[in-house]
């Protein structure tokens, strides 16, 4: 189990220490089951009223809650922040791969870098190139001449589909699959005639795509997704979709093709947009968001309807039917008092 003392912390967290830097920090625990050994942290003050009872070998907190510690402190102005960096610090998770399994099959004419790791049963085919530090769980499958940047990571089963191009230090979760054809067709006659998907997917530095979710290659041009995007379980991201820097897209949602997403937006769990749109920088929808239309002023917006009792839902629905009549009938009064006018 990884630790370390309480003021190498603070020294790598740029936080001010408040005690016995000599301590041993080996996990990080919520405050009502922290006990010794752990550290937690403060990141509202309408919960500093826990801080008497907490049993944590130390709290990280903001300045305004140190007062109310009465134990050992890290202050600094993001506690949340400390959270994640400690949490970095004191990861355990094991590796994707160790060395190269003997039953992976990399093709003769693929480029390892230094330190390069592939699973059991994972096939590397023609072409490909793997940065330095590259690792490749068991079971994944990556295409020709696709293209892996330094300390990037593949989880078991991750399928990388031929041409791809990934940028460093990038985080793949299992069963995810990045290139498959975009969902192209033409009609001829009620008969669907495939158009073959002939551009690829380009995917930055450090960005993080979680299980189960699809990344389509574009029609003709790419699919794009750029640097320090993180996407979450269960997302469908289409053919020739673009999506700007640091934008966050929770779980189950699905963007439409040739859709162009900006820096810095957030997309709430089970959100649908529809294609060919663009969305502002710094737009944030919230969950079940269904975007039909152009975004062109950063904002939050929101359209899930939030949940009721049943009674009230039902209600609430029988009169959504009766709207285009209640529409009619508000347009003949309105006549009638423009007439009595």
């Amino acid at each position: 189990m990884a630790s370390i003392t309480l003021a190498e912390l603070a020294e790598k967290l740029s936080a001010e220490l408040h005690g016995d830097g000599s301590i041993v920090i080996h996990s990080i625990a919520g405050m009502d089951k922290a006990g010794e050994g752990h550290i937690t942290f403060l990141s509202s003050s309408k919960y500093r009223k826990h801080l008497a009872e907490c049993q944590a070998s130390a709290v990280m907190v903001k300045e305004a809650d140190l007062a109310y510690c009465s134990g050992n402190a890290l202050v600094m102005k993001d506690p949340y922040l400390g959270y994640a960096l400690t949490a970095q610090l004191l990861d355990t998770t094991p590796a994707c791969a160790t060395d190269i399994a003997p039953s992976a099959y990399v093709s003769p004419t693929a480029t390892l870098g230094e330190g390069v790791s592939i699973g059991h049963n994972a096939v590397i085919e023609d072409g490909v190139i793997l940065g330095d530090n590259v690792q490749v769980g068991a079971g994944c499958f990556v295409g020709k001449n696709a293209v892996l940047g330094a300390n990037t990571r593949l989880w078991a089963n991750v399928s990388i589909y031929h041409d791809v191009i990934m940028g460093e230090s990038c985080l793949i979760q299992s069963s995810t699959v990045i290139g498959s054809d975009g969902f192209g067709y033409a009609n001829d006659k009620g008969r669907w005639v495939k158009i073959p998907q002939v551009g690829t997917v380009i995917i930055g530095d450090r960005v993080e795509i979680g299980a189960s979710t699809t990344v389509d290659r574009g029609a003709l041009d790419d699919t794009l997704i750029a640097n320090g995007v993180i996407i979450d379980n269960l997302c469908q991201i289409a053919h020739n979709v673009s999506i700007g820097e640091n934008t966050a897209i929770a779980g189950a949602t699905v963007i439409a093709g040739s859709t162009k997403i900006g820096k810095h937006c957030i997309l709430g769990g089970a959100c649908v947009v529809n294609g060919h749109i663009e969305i502002a920088d710094g737009t944030t929808i919230t969950g079940m968001g269904m975007v039909m239309r152009p975004i062109t002023e950063p904002g939050m917006y929101s359209s899930g309807i939030p949940l009721q009792k049943n009674r009230e839902w039902r209600k609430m629905a029988a009169r959504t039917l009766k709207i285009e009549e209640m529409h009619k009938r508000l347009k003949v009064v309105e006549r009638k008092l423009e007439d009595s006018e």
